[in-house]
């Protein structure tokens, strides 16, 4: 029995120490983490700054030839001659095809004829008439049949002409559809001809802004064909009205394309450059936290701390109204003020308070009008 009261206490002495000693090092962690300070937190941050930034009005657009056809035959006939080349320039009045004329010249001789007989006539009955030996009915007869003759003439000559088809104005050839020998019937299509510089860029705009457009402002035009060119322009007129369906204006412009990278037909992107500007206080929209309670902004703030004196740089959220955005920024509508300095990122693990280090090194740069590389 004494041996295991002995033993007993024995125990109980041991666990003590254990449990004294366990308290000690709990005790010397809790005073620890109380006085730990966490690291500053590396942030990119920027000013925000009054801005003016152009009002511009945007719109999807087509791009329209100022003037294009498919040249085609006027009227039927077997092609004898072809003197373009497909792609090629054709200058207004060039002959790009002329067709057989074999009969029509053979007619045209015959009219020719029956003219010189009908002139010779004329003059007889003329003589006849003077000397009061013929009616005056003869003579009108001979000056009709004169006039007659001389309209198959024309009637032939233009039949001949039909049939050189020439370029109706200059542009650029497209692909030949015909080929030597073959029979066109009336209306057969030749070639597509179509004037590229300059060319127009037709789009619609609401109703509501049509006040603010007006002819000569400048518009600037995409194409995913070219994706890094801006091509530039004027506007050039628009529709007297108002289509019923979409209550929109049809508006056109004038691009100069003299390298001819437009094309009829092309799906294009235009921005129309109003002539006043908007005064803005545009952030990065990376710097933005955006959320369904509300949209906020992290401002950098400069703390002192009253014993030692040393200065921090804290966080404080600050929730913001925006506005429009433009490129990669984004107007502060409410919130900020100009002068204020914001983080630009990461902004998903920051909080009110935290000390926090500026570091711009590797902090990519916004544009108004990015033209991301495609990866």
């Amino acid at each position: 029995m004494k041996k295991i009261l002995i033993t007993s206490a024995a125990v109980s002495l041991l666990v003590s120490a254990i449990i004294f000693a366990k308290l000690g090092q709990f005790s010397a962690m809790g005073e620890a983490a109380e006085n730990m300070v966490m690291p500053a937190e590396t942030v990119t941050a920027m000013p925000v700054e009054d801005k003016q930034w152009e009002q511009t009005i945007t719109a999807t657009a087509t791009v329209t030839a100022v003037q294009g056809v498919t040249v085609s035959a006027e009227i039927g006939g077997r092609v004898t001659q072809i003197n373009f080349k497909s792609g090629a320039i054709a200058n207004k009045g060039d002959v790009l095809v002329r067709l057989d004329t074999a009969s029509e010249d053979a007619q045209l001789e015959s009219a020719e004829a029956a003219s010189v007989l009908a002139k010779a006539s004329l003059t007889r009955t003329r003589k006849l008439s003077k000397q009061k030996l013929t009616s005056q009915d003869a003579l009108e007869a001979a000056e009709a049949k004169v006039k007659e003759t001389i309209a198959q003439k024309h009637n032939m000559r233009a039949l001949i002409a039909k049939k050189t088809i020439r370029a109706p104005f200059t542009g650029r050839l497209g692909l030949r559809q015909i080929n030597l020998g073959q029979i066109l019937s009336e209306g057969a299509a030749i070639v597509p001809l179509h004037t590229l510089d300059p060319i127009y860029v037709d789009f619609s705009i609401p109703q509501k802004t049509l006040l603010r457009l007006k002819p000569g402002l400048e518009v600037r035009v995409t194409v995913d064909a070219a994706p890094d060119v801006i091509f530039t322009g004027k506007i050039l007129a628009s529709n007297p009205d108002v289509d019923l369906a979409t209550r929109s204006v049809r508006v056109r412009a004038e691009i100069a394309n003299p390298d001819e990278s437009l094309r009829a037909g092309m799906f294009a992107n235009v921005t129309v450059v109003m002539p006043e500007k908007q005064t803005v206080l545009p952030i990065v929209t990376t710097a933005v936290a955006f959320a369904t309670f509300g949209d906020s902004v992290f401002v950098i703030e400069e703390q002192k701390n009253e014993e030692s004196g040393e200065v921090k740089k804290v966080l404080r959220q600050q929730f913001v109204q925006l506005g429009k955005r433009q490129g990669d920024f984004v107007d502060v509508i409410d919130g900020l003020k100009a002068g204020d300095t914001i983080v630009t990122s990461g902004v998903f693990k920051l909080r009110s308070g935290m000390e926090v280090t500026i570091d711009n090194t590797l902090a990519p740069e916004p544009s108004l009008d990015p033209h991301p590389s495609n990866s």
